[in-house]
């Protein structure tokens, strides 16, 4: 069964927190982090581009000419797709890209990643984060004593307000509650920093 040190805010380790085999000793495909992401990335997407199509550019409601003994080329309306000023031919509509991933895919691929940090010693647990204060400088202090640094990814509870407002002004550096844990934000950074309440939480939520 896999283990992990339990470190105070001094680094110092003060237990052994037992973690299921079912979740940090995953096996899987890489592909299914792929899809996960891909899938991620997708709904992230706004959706929000469009072009003015025939039916959307103002103008053109009469023929601009009759159809017959003008010489010219037979036309509708100034507005057609042919003409400078006219609509977009099957342009870009709003739409969303969100792809539907089914949930133990989802969670799988959240556990193989966990698994690889955890062998990779990229995982780390602290006892609790009780913050003195909100101040950005304080939670630097913390964090050279734990000797992490680059980018992180810390993982509390979201009544924690002052672990985030302390660590929001920090760069690479990136607070979410146990339930806003997401396969990109995990890729996405160096080293991921639980609370043991949240890992333990997480693990719950992944068991299911």
């Amino acid at each position: 069964m896999p283990k992990v040190d339990v470190k105070d805010l001094k680094n110092k380790v003060v237990e052994k927190l037992e973690l299921s085999e079912d979740v940090f000793g995953y096996e899987a495909s890489e592909t299914l982090v792929w899809e996960a992401v891909t899938a991620y990335l997708a709904a992230q997407r706004k959706g929000t581009h469009a072009t003015r199509e025939r039916s959307d550019v103002r103008g053109g409601g009469s023929k601009p000419w009759r159809q017959k003994g003008t010489g010219r080329a037979r036309i509708g309306t100034i507005r057609s797709p042919l003409w400078a000023g006219g609509g977009t031919v099957h342009g870009p509509r709003p739409r969303s890209y969100a792809t539907a991933l089914p949930k133990k895919k989802r969670r799988g691929a959240v556990k193989l990643v966990l698994t690889d940090r955890l062998k990779d010693d990229r995982l780390v647990v602290v006892k609790d984060f009780n913050l003195k204060s909100h101040k950005t400088k304080d939670f630097t202090g913390v964090l050279d004593k734990l000797k992490l640094s680059g980018k992180l990814l810390l993982v509390d509870s979201r009544e924690n307000r002052n672990l985030f407002l302390s660590s929001r002004n920090l760069p690479g550096v990136k607070m979410v509650p146990t339930d806003g844990v997401n396969i990109y934000d995990l890729l996405n950074c160096e080293k991921v920093v639980f609370s043991k309440e949240a890992i333990v939480e997480l693990q719950e939520v992944l068991l299911k």
